[in-house]
């Protein structure tokens, strides 16, 4: 089997796009917040996708660590939902053409999936590869979520106005990709937004309107996000109630405004930090189950 053959098309002839950008979104690996999912989601919505390609299950997927869900009514197995790696295409607000890769990471033959993937890419046309992701931070839900890069390319990471980290991590096939499509010439990046660590484990709206501000700024892709930015509002005024009403989160809150601001401040003297003792933050877990009983309290 050619890796070709690992790529089933739905439609009976490949889709004509211009110039279009890949908007990668694998689940699996870290996605704080669902920010990612969310974001990808949204552009899905908004520009109209339809699945045109589907990669190959047994070829990628391990079907005993991502089983079919059953379903099961009055004894009756009526289908079974498979976990799918598919490709679709759509348009952002202003008619640009969108290739939105999808579904979980593949489990097995990575290499042979981003060679297939940077293939399909180059078929298309794809100008831009973007990935999306999230992950948990130190950061005050008071401050806009900030974005990272990363990147194999030194020309896009000096022109793009994102953060910049040094870190050994494990990999996700985020970063396998971006490296295949830089070796076929295709510039990719990929977009991390912070999510406030003692929230991380909920839905965090604001730091998907982060990345789809962010994916404007990097491939010139508009999405409205309208749904998403109202969400977000709607959770800022939730969590201001919550750390209100509580003056242990009210400290921790002060102390991570101060840091950010000063981490901000490009007139602060290297080092500087928040005046006053050091404060103990509680972990982000047993902020997190806070909040939960407190939205479990609203409704």
């Amino acid at each position: 089997m050619t890796v070709d053959e690992s790529l089933r098309w739905l439609t009976p002839t490949r889709p004509k796009l211009s110039e279009p950008v890949m908007i990668v979104m694998l689940t699996g690996w870290i996605d704080a917040g669902a920010a990612a999912a969310s974001a990808i989601e949204t552009i899905s919505t908004e520009g109209g996708a339809t699945p045109v390609a589907t990669f190959d299950d047994d070829t990628y997927i391990d079907f005993r660590a991502r089983r079919p869900v059953m379903e099961l009514r009055d004894g009756l197995n009526s289908t079974l939902q498979w976990h799918h790696i598919t490709v679709s295409v759509g348009r952002d607000q202003t008619g640009h053409d969108l290739v939105l890769l999808s579904g979980p990471e593949p489990d097995m033959a990575w290499h042979r999936f981003a060679r297939c993937t940077a293939e399909l890419a180059t078929d298309l046309g794809v100008t831009t590869m973007v990935a999306l992701g999230s992950y948990p931070f130190t950061t005050p839900h008071t401050r806009p979520s900030k974005v990272s890069i990363s990147t194999p390319s030194h020309d896009l990471l000096a022109s793009l106005p994102f953060l910049r980290s040094s870190v050994d991590v494990p990999a996700g096939m985020a970063a396998v990709l971006e490296h295949a499509m830089h070796e076929v010439g295709i510039p990719a990046v990929g977009l991390w937004a912070q999510v406030p660590h003692y929230i991380a484990s909920l839905e965090y709206p604001a730091a998907s309107v982060a990345l789809l501000d962010a994916l404007h700024d990097a491939a010139d892709v508009l999405v409205d996000g309208a749904e998403l930015r109202q969400d977000s509002i709607v959770q800022r005024r939730r969590l201001d109630t919550m750390v209100a009403g509580n003056e242990d989160h009210a400290r921790m809150l002060r102390q991570l405004e101060e840091l950010h601001d000063v981490a901000d401040d490009d007139s602060a003297p290297p080092g500087s930090s928040p005046a006053g003792p050091s404060l103990e933050m509680r972990s982000g877990d047993e902020i997190a189950a806070d909040f939960e009983r407190f939205l479990r309290n609203q409704d």
